[in-house]
């Protein structure tokens, strides 16, 4: 699912802990609300720490963005269950095995099954989805194809959801989009815990 062209060979080396500035490690330190946003793994969670390392390679960026996507991994209006079905299908559309396996194990911590989890990468037309997890499906499928939910997607999702919790779902999606290019274009490689997460095209 990796697009880039050989993801064993990291485009951006992760910085190993050890050589982490001050500023990271003490950043990273009070951060604690989920896997990809910890030094090490809680409660079951991976640590993400190829992600972190490269990261790490820039705190000027790393600690706004990862404070900004701590929102969806703490105060969302939506869901955890909700967010990891968004999560995840955008890493199957954009085939990040990175993104994948990191979510596959949030997903499952959410409620989402392992057939569930399966059939996100078939996208909303898939059999076997309620009416809701069809339309966020949907949503995420028009997003990345035209920067836009459609309006019939739209008014179907806001007779379920509120304004906050259909903001969240467009910036959850721009965000976690924006991640796998990173991921893919950085060509961060998954550490061992993660390996038998990846899908099976890699």
């Amino acid at each position: 699912m990796t697009a880039t062209d050989d993801p064993a060979q990291p485009r951006i080396s992760p910085l190993p802990t050890a050589e982490w500035s001050t500023e990271m490690t003490t950043f990273l330190a009070g951060f604690r609300t989920a896997a990809a946003t910890g030094a090490e793994p809680s409660g079951g969670r991976q640590s993400g720490a190829n992600l972190l390392g490269t990261l790490a390679r820039y705190p000027a960026l790393a600690k706004p963005f990862l404070t900004f996507t701590g929102h969806f991994l703490s105060g969302s209006a939506l869901t955890a269950r909700q967010r990891e079905l968004l999560v995840l299908r955008v890493a199957a559309v954009r085939r990040c095995g990175y993104e994948w396996a990191q979510h596959v194990i949030l997903a499952a911590g959410a409620g989402l099954g392992p057939e569930e989890i399966t059939r996100i990468s078939e996208g909303p037309a898939a059999p076997g989805w309620s009416a809701t997890d069809r339309w966020l499906l949907t949503a995420v499928d028009e997003l990345l194809a035209d920067g836009v939910v459609r309006e019939d997607t739209w008014n179907a999702l806001a007779t379920e959801f509120d304004e906050h919790q259909l903001m969240d779902l467009v910036f959850v999606v721009g965000t976690y989009t924006m991640l796998a290019m990173a991921l893919n274009s950085f060509a961060v490689p998954a550490e061992a815990a993660l390996v038998p997460f990846l899908p099976a095209d890699g």
